[in-house]
């Protein structure tokens, strides 16, 4: 049974529009990002900052989210951010890097100096 799509697109963009983020740099994939979490803990809320390169950006809009991947104790860890997420405090790019794929999911079978990226000047 098909119901007729009696959605205002314009009524949910501009909805979208009141919880997007206006201070998100400009992010591309192979980007090395410094991005801030809210952690709560107890009572109590903290920053924790996760330091990883852009391997795969998916979705547009209010539902953009990036995978990030990055090394911790020597165990390669991929962590998907939703960006305009209110636990999402800062995101940083620390350094950009020049990249020829739309994925870079051939960095998780890569381990040492072969996971280094070319670093683009701009």
């Amino acid at each position: 049974m098909n119901f007729p799509s009696i959605v205002d697109h314009k009524a949910i963009t501009l909805l979208e529009s009141n919880y997007m983020k206006s201070s998100i740099p400009e992010l591309e994939i192979g980007d090395y990002v410094k991005i801030g979490i809210l952690i709560q803990e107890g009572n109590k809320e903290r920053t924790q900052y996760c330091r990883g390169v852009i391997i795969c950006k998916k979705n547009h809009g209010i539902n953009l989210s990036i995978i990030v991947r990055y090394s911790l104790q020597g165990v390669g860890v991929e962590r998907t951010f939703l960006i305009h997420s209110p636990r999402i405090t800062n995101i940083e790019v620390t350094r950009k890097s020049k990249v020829r794929r739309a994925k870079l999911y051939y960095l998780r079978s890569r381990f040492g100096k072969s996971t280094r990226l070319k670093t683009r000047f701009t």
